[in-house]
């Protein structure tokens, strides 16, 4: 009973004491992307952290008291976990009252052989094997946890690595698995409201349950995404709302002020019509 009051406490506070920053982020992320349909057949993919944690407890909660109705599968890859990652994984499903779903795959077996860069590797992979149990289970759409940080610190790094604009979009259609689509209802929520609510209620949840993280810290090798998450956090300290300036140019982008652009494979440049009145 200690335990079930503690879940009820916990999903209160999602949709009371952090409403303005989490509950109704969400619901402003789902209809304005049009991110949830009637009858959808949901796969929440959880990966052990904080924001795949919140995303369960968030499309739990839609569920209960939405408009729309739509069925929910709580799925956990496990590519190779320490048995005590594991564990922390199934105590807090339990703790929350998310019924998983584990099913195992050989990821960090293949990534581990192959060398290289093992975080893009992972994360291909780990896409591709939850499309495919998703959609053996009759699902049409899986759900992933990136946030507000996620997104404009894509939008960045296509910038400053790629040499385009490229954002991460609220939602897509797989290219190899016809029929799903991919959904990030966490869109508009900020990373920081994520910590503390789960700061707030004494969670403590995987930062990363990759057997690689710990031999990659302590080389001090940081990715590209931290050095954004700090280049934003610096730049906030100067300018508040940079990081919301950020986001709305995603959603803003003039083209009749840009050199160029690509659309459905093809190039376009500012002089192809520029003399056309």
């Amino acid at each position: 009973m200690e335990e079930l009051s503690r879940a009820k406490e916990i999903e209160r506070s999602i949709i009371k004491r952090y409403r303005k920053e989490l509950w109704s982020r969400f619901v402003k992320a789902v209809k304005a992307y049009s991110l949830i349909g009637e009858g959808d057949r949901i796969a929440v993919c959880m990966s052990g952290g904080k924001d795949s944690f919140l995303m369960a407890k968030l499309l739990q909660e839609l569920q209960r008291h939405g408009q729309k109705d739509f069925s929910l599968r709580f799925l956990v890859m496990d590519p190779g976990y320490l048995p005590a990652n594991r564990a922390l994984i199934l105590e807090n499903a339990a703790l929350l009252e998310i019924p998983v779903e584990i099913f195992s795959s050989p990821i960090f077996e293949v990534v581990e052989q192959a060398g290289g860069s093992p975080c893009y590797l992972c994360a291909r992979m780990r896409r591709g094997y939850l499309y495919e149990h998703a959609k053996s289970l009759g699902c049409n759409k899986i759900a992933l946890g990136h946030h507000f940080d996620d997104a404009i610190e894509t939008t960045l790094l296509s910038m400053f690595y790629g040499a385009e604009v490229k954002t991460m979009l609220p939602k897509l259609h797989s290219t190899s698995h016809p029929g799903m689509e991919l959904i990030r209802p966490m869109y508009c929520i900020h990373e920081e409201d994520i910590v503390r609510w789960a700061n707030a209620n004494g969670l403590t949840f995987l930062h990363c349950a990759c057997r690689f993280t710990e031999r990659v810290q302590n080389k001090e090798e940081e990715s590209k995404r931290r050095e954004m998450k700090a280049l934003v956090r610096a730049l906030k300290q100067k300018y508040d709302r940079i990081d919301e300036n950020i986001f709305r140019s995603m959603h803003n982008v003039n083209l009749d002020c840009v050199l160029g652009y690509k659309q459905k494979g093809q190039t376009h440049l500012f002089t192809d019509d520029y003399d056309e009145t």
